[in-house]
């Protein structure tokens, strides 16, 4: 990270040195809900260097995978609202699992502190490389072809690889079978394992597969072709659905966290945010770099909330 990157970020640090002692005086846990090597492990490992220059403290990352990222979100709410846990989250928990689990063991917005994005990502549509479809179109012509034969795989119920693919169920008339993993990189490797017919999976994670002709890309999910695969065509110019996908990512601490801590967190992942190296690392996974005031992040989180419900009830997709 760049010295200058550093010296800002710490520059926020004294406001809560003096408000309630040597913070940060030991390590910090970063949580993340899913294993290593998915979308969610790549922007929390990504963003682990330049948050430990700030801080002058180790960054543990701590996997705690299963229900689309339910079980972390559930983890922050047990920690004490300290500075010491923080969770680094997709849609998936906050805005997508709210509307399909009957019992959620949290409230999205009451239980948590907003600290701030990270960054967006495209989703793409995949499938195992010796699959006869050469696009999203010829994908869904097969499985009208072959009912009851063909599946997708999720991260997990309730997150957006789930969602991704049920509203192509729901919208192009077909019956996917839906296999859910703890993880998307585990969906992958059983992709690759000829086990697996589609995945939407964040374009960070499934880049890498995907050029190396491990598995093959269908379709990106944003409303225009991205930069880094320009030869894939969107979701929407496969004219069976239309869809402009993507997922973001943020930084989230347990509610009742000190204001001090939480402002100078803040300035922290704002300041990592502006770093060159940084930045150029995202948008090589196929990210942007998303940044929002620290006054508008629970406005976004709840308008969120509302975009993926809206979307989840107009297409009647439920977790069964």
């Amino acid at each position: 990270m760049h010295r200058r990157t550093v010296l800002a970020a710490c520059a926020a640090l004294p406001l809560v040195i003096r408000a309630q002692g040597a913070w940060p005086s030991k390590p910090v846990r970063l949580i993340v809900g899913f294993p290593p090597g998915g979308g969610i492990d790549f922007t929390a490992r990504t963003i682990q260097a330049g948050l430990e220059a700030a801080l002058g403290q180790p960054l543990v990352v701590d996997y705690k995978p299963g229900a689309g990222g339910v079980l972390a979100a559930t983890e922050l709410t047990r920690a004490a609202p300290d500075g010491y846990t923080l969770l680094v989250a997709n849609t998936g928990p906050f805005a997508i699992a709210p509307y399909l689990q009957s019992k959620m063991p949290y409230d999205p917005v009451k239980q948590f502190t907003y600290i701030g994005q990270i960054a967006e990502t495209s989703y793409i549509a995949a499938t195992r490389s010796e699959h006869p479809a050469r696009d999203l179109r010829q994908f869904v012509d097969w499985a009208r072809a072959n009912p009851g034969q063909a599946n997708f795989a999720s991260g997990g119920i309730g997150a957006s690889t789930h969602l991704n693919g049920e509203m192509l169920n729901a919208v192009a008339g077909l019956d996917l079978l839906h296999v859910p993993y703890k993880g998307a990189a585990m969906a992958v490797q059983e992709m690759i394992g000829g086990r697996i017919d589609l995945m939407f999976d964040n374009m960070s994670a499934a880049r890498t597969p995907v050029e190396a002709g491990r598995v093959k890309a269908l379709a990106v999910s944003p409303a225009q072709r991205v930069p880094q695969m320009a030869s894939v065509p969107t979701v929407n110019e496969s004219g069976v659905v239309k869809f402009d996908g993507e997922s973001w990512m943020g930084v989230f601490a347990p509610a009742a966290t000190p204001r001090a801590t939480v402002d100078a967190l803040r300035g922290i992942v704002e300041n990592v945010l502006l770093d060159a190296d940084f930045i150029k690392r995202i948008e090589a996974g196929g990210g942007r770099i998303m940044r929002i005031a620290p006054q508008q992040q629970s406005l976004f989180l709840k308008s969120e909330i509302e975009r993926w419900g809206t979307l989840i009830k107009r297409y009647g997709v439920t977790a069964d």
